[in-house]
């Protein structure tokens, strides 16, 4: 049996799970926002899906044109999800793993979402992972706004059940898996959203 690592590579098990229910189709075109040095996109370039990344790190940029030196460099873009010049409706499935959460506030929040949703074309899927406080009130210090300190020390940007409601429905989204959250040992929660953009 194959090593599933090395046909997969580290991709995210949440967004691995969005596969293996066929929302990634062959010949899908994927946008990883806020794509980092591209854990997420190994198996989708191998498998030649025609991918697209941004993210503000111009190292994780070149660290994902050297996975992908068969795509235009154009396709993987230094800037912030909030001013992605991809255009609207251009691609079928969005990827936001882990990049939300470090929003300032609620308008950098609102802003880095919209930018990501942008791209999405009618009928395709958003899938998000991002912290949350579900799960975890009590253990979570708010400092300001939506910005809590963690148990584990870090300091995120958190969502609840009701924002994320409240924000599917102004985007014109539908949830097409319910919100599943994982509580990491009582010290962060992160929280899987997938919606579907009507």
């Amino acid at each position: 049996m194959a090593d599933l690592e090395s046909l997969f590579g580290p991709i995210d098990i949440y967004l691995f799970d969005q596969l293996l229910k066929g929302r990634i189709p062959p010949g899908s075109k994927v946008l990883d926002a806020g794509c980092g040095s591209g854990r997420n996109l190994l198996y989708l370039l191998r498998e030649g899906y025609e991918v697209f990344g941004a993210d503000t790190d111009p190292g994780a940029i070149a660290a994902v044109r050297e996975l992908a030196p068969d795509l235009p460099t154009a396709n993987f873009r230094v800037e912030p999800l909030e001013a992605m010049t991809f255009g609207d409706a251009s691609v079928d499935f969005v990827i936001s793993s882990a990049v939300l959460h470090f929003a300032r506030d609620d308008d950098e929040f609102q802003a880095m979402l919209l930018g990501s949703w942008r791209p999405l074309r009618p009928g395709g899927i958003f899938f998000c992972r991002l912290a949350s406080t579900i799960g975890i009130e009590n253990q979570s210090k708010r400092i300001e706004g939506r910005r809590f300190r963690l148990p584990d020390g870090s300091t995120r940007y958190l969502v609840d059940e009701a924002i994320l409601a409240e924000a599917g429905a102004r985007l014109g989204g539908e949830l097409v898996d319910p919100l599943k959250t994982t509580i990491v040992q009582n010290q962060r929660a992160m929280t899987t959203w997938v919606m579907r953009k009507l």
